[in-house]
């Protein structure tokens, strides 16, 4: 069994309205939802899990739809753009989607060699879809009016943007076992070769950067892959020997986790692959019901009153 960090398992951001975010991530961007639960720490909210058909860790995208939460901004000590991975040739298409449903866009870029379209969700939740110098033969999930020629596969990078990068590039070489790949001005590109997919951090130093402020429209924390719980508690040892308060192994009912605040700011999670998201439900049904932690369970009428209705 692969002991190592398997690039990213999923990212986690705060949106406002719930139909809106279910809107855009399932009908505009064509992402499965595969869990629809609540918050562990605030059950009258919703917590949406978005992904690929079984939610395989890599493509998994979770929101905690808080309404009328005021609007955050992004800046440095936070995760500042969530790359996603999409064909050859496919960006056309995205351009004229993005047109259609007035979803806010830039112009296409390159970074390293690969071009990218930068876009935010309704939230203002920061975006870009990737075409990777390497095919992703992941399998996408495929809706109405998005081909597999243009559905995106997953996650291609995540970005952070922090005062110095000193810190952090410690924690990702020296625990987490990226390697730094190439250098563009203040933008450093780590990867890890454990994995083909999911595998890029990017780094934007920036000295003089304000300080972001989490709320609407920003991410939370950044979660890494192992393999298993097991690995998970080899990891919490090495972490905390290099002196970071972590926490005990938490129970997320479709995975295990452990949080830490890397030195950058940064919330880093560090998430097992089980036990998947087909625990509670088939994979058929996924993102179906409301599911429940079993905590909740004798509340649920209560709880049900309190979320908003999705349509």
């Amino acid at each position: 069994m692969d002991n190592r960090i398997l690039g990213l398992h999923h990212i986690t951001a705060i949106a406002g309205n719930a139909q809106r975010n279910f809107d855009f991530y399932t009908r505009v961007l064509g992402l499965r939802l595969v869990k629809k639960t609540v918050n562990f720490d605030d059950p009258g909210t919703y917590h949406f899990y978005y992904g690929n058909e079984v939610g395989t860790p890599g493509t998994i995208l979770t929101f905690f739809p808080w309404e009328g939460i005021t609007t955050g901004y992004a800046g440095t000590g936070m995760a500042t753009e969530i790359g996603y991975s999409v064909p050859a040739g496919s960006l056309d298409f995205w351009k004229e989607r993005f047109d259609q449903y007035k979803v806010k866009q830039e112009a296409t870029g390159e970074r390293f060699g690969e071009l990218y379209l930068p876009f935010q969700d309704p939230d203002g939740l920061r975006l870009a879809l990737n075409v990777p110098k390497v095919a992703d033969n992941r399998k996408a999930w495929v809706t109405s009016g998005i081909t597999e020629q243009a559905a995106a596969k997953g996650f291609h990078s995540v970005t952070l943007t922090l005062k110095s990068i000193k810190g952090t590039v410690a924690v990702l070489t020296e625990i987490f076992g990226y390697k730094l790949l190439e250098q563009e001005g203040n933008r450093y590109r780590f990867i890890t070769d454990a994995v083909d997919n999911a595998a890029i951090v990017d780094i934007i130093e920036d000295p003089q950067g304000k300080t972001g402020q989490v709320a609407g429209g920003t991410n939370h924390h950044v979660a890494f892959r192992v393999a298993n719980d097991n690995i998970l508690m080899e990891f919490r040892e090495k972490i905390e020997k290099r002196g970071f308060n972590i926490t005990p192994k938490i129970d997320r009912n479709y995975f295990f986790s452990l949080y830490f605040r890397e030195p950058g700011g940064v919330l880093f999670e560090v998430a097992s692959d089980n036990p998947g998201f087909a625990t509670d439900e088939s994979v058929a049904e996924l993102g179906t019901n409301l599911r429940l932690p079993a905590q909740y369970e004798p509340m649920r009428q209560d709880i049900e009153k309190q979320l908003p209705v999705l349509h």
